[in-house]
């Protein structure tokens, strides 16, 4: 098994030790690294709006998934990290709207805190 780094300068940069993404050789399978609503250029929260940041961090998935040769159907499974699982109906609908169906499996965590003070955040694994 080898790992090729997946890596896009339209995304933000890694704010930890992580990649945007791992692809493993013999497969085709790519596991994304969380993304949270950063502005790529500069690094910040685009906004401290909850709708703002989920669309934020679904874009900056999307240059991601570009990066590693894929498109938002070849996403198998998500993860959303709220800090405030009351506002799981807005992130729902937005998802619903950005993702094309048949929709990709998901699991959604309640979390007490995220990076940089984020309210969502979105991981993915893809199957290219």
């Amino acid at each position: 098994m080898s790992k090729q780094i997946i890596h896009t300068d339209t995304a933000p940069a890694a704010v930890g030790p992580y990649s945007q993404a791992v692809a493993v050789s013999g497969t085709k399978t790519v596991y994304l690294s969380g993304q949270i609503g950063l502005e790529p250029g500069t690094g910040d929260l685009v906004s401290e709006n909850f709708d703002a940041q989920v669309r934020q961090a679904f874009a900056n998935m999307q240059e991601v998934i570009t990066a590693a040769g894929g498109t938002l159907d070849n996403v198998v499974k998500l993860t959303l990290f709220l800090t405030d699982l009351g506002k799981f109906t807005a992130a729902n609908a937005i998802m619903a709207e950005l993702i094309p169906q048949p929709f990709p499996a998901r699991s959604t965590i309640g979390v007490a805190s995220l990076p940089k003070g984020a309210q969502f955040e979105v991981e993915a694994i893809l199957v290219l």
